[in-house]
């Protein structure tokens, strides 16, 4: 998919049909067609498969003829069913002359707001302010994902309290995973990020110089809630795995119990069901003291076993 935009009258974001100056191109999962359109422009086909390949590391490329390639990592949802709920994805900003081109292999959320013309000072005339408006959304996308996992964190741990398998405990294993991997994109993030504040392109204008070191503050602080975040739930995983034993060891101490008091029954009809002389075997109500006998044999047990804190 291929669409192009420009900004017009108020900051309102149009759909156009052809590339013109200061534009727009936003690209998901490129077709043969929307890739020869690139190509006729003049963007370099290694940057296109460097933006569309999920295993690239952020970092930014420059070529002889002026184009510059920004590659950063994103936070993505999957969804519930997949081993590892949140991930993040590669997206690819390009500057081929006044042109930015963003471009990503799956559908990214985090450029919905500019598309919505939700953004506050977003224009495609000021392409510079655009890679620093991304990169900030960028940041607080991770500190959003980062509250959602951290509130359904709180939830497993409440079942997980009282659970005796471990299904909760490979349900926080999964945001673990998550954590990782949101841990790792902000690291390299704030690599380019500081390569970016070293080559100083974007201290043209003293408003982008304040908005790069609000983007490399909030990075940092995003960095460091996972890392928080991480540590937090690694230790909670091993403090419930204990947990989950102990429940365990106490069902176990419950069902023992009872096996104990109603074994004591069965010893004592066994022992008057022998086929030899024994007392009371000839009285009329010896039914009825027997069964005495093991309902006492079973308060005292149970007693017993109160006292000594076995249930």
């Amino acid at each position: 998919m291929l669409k192009i935009f420009t900004t017009k009258g108020n900051n309102t974001l149009v759909e156009i049909d052809e590339f013109q100056e200061k534009c727009w191109v936003h690209v998901v999962d490129p077709s043969v067609e929307d890739t020869k359109q690139l190509h006729n422009i003049g963007v370099p086909p290694d940057f296109i498969t460097y933006s569309l390949d999920e295993d690239e590391r952020p970092r930014m490329e420059k070529e002889d003829d002026g184009t510059i390639l920004f590659l950063l990592r994103t936070p993505f949802f999957q969804g519930d069913e997949f081993d590892i709920p949140y991930i993040t994805i590669v997206l690819g900003i390009i500057f081929k002359d006044n042109i930015i081109i963003t471009i990503s292999k799956r559908e990214n959320e985090l450029l919905n707001p500019f598309l919505q013309s939700k953004v506050r000072g977003f224009s495609t005339n000021k392409k510079n302010r655009f890679v620093l408006f991304i990169l900030l959304k960028t940041a607080k996308k991770y500190l959003e994902l980062l509250n959602q996992i951290d509130a359904r964190v709180e939830l497993v741990e409440d079942r997980l309290q009282k659970s005796l398998n471990n299904k909760e405990v490979l349900e926080l294993l999964k945001f673990q995973k998550s954590l990782v991997y949101f841990e790792t994109g902000l690291r390299t993030n704030e690599v380019m990020m500081e390569k970016l504040d070293r080559t100083r392109i974007f201290l043209e204008y003293e408003e982008d110089e304040d908005l790069l070191d609000d983007v490399i503050t909030e990075n940092k602080q995003a960095r460091e809630m996972v890392m928080i975040s991480s540590t937090i739930l690694s230790s909670m995983m091993d403090a419930f795995a204990s947990i989950i034993s102990n429940n365990l060891n106490d069902v176990m101490k419950i069902l023992t119990s009872v096996t104990i008091v109603l074994s004591l029954p069965t010893l004592v009809t066994g022992f008057f069901g022998m086929n030899v002389m024994i007392p009371f075997a000839e009285g009329a109500n010896s039914v009825w003291l027997i069964l005495m006998i093991c309902a006492i044999l079973i308060v005292a047990a149970f007693l017993v076993f109160l006292w000594r804190k076995w249930i």
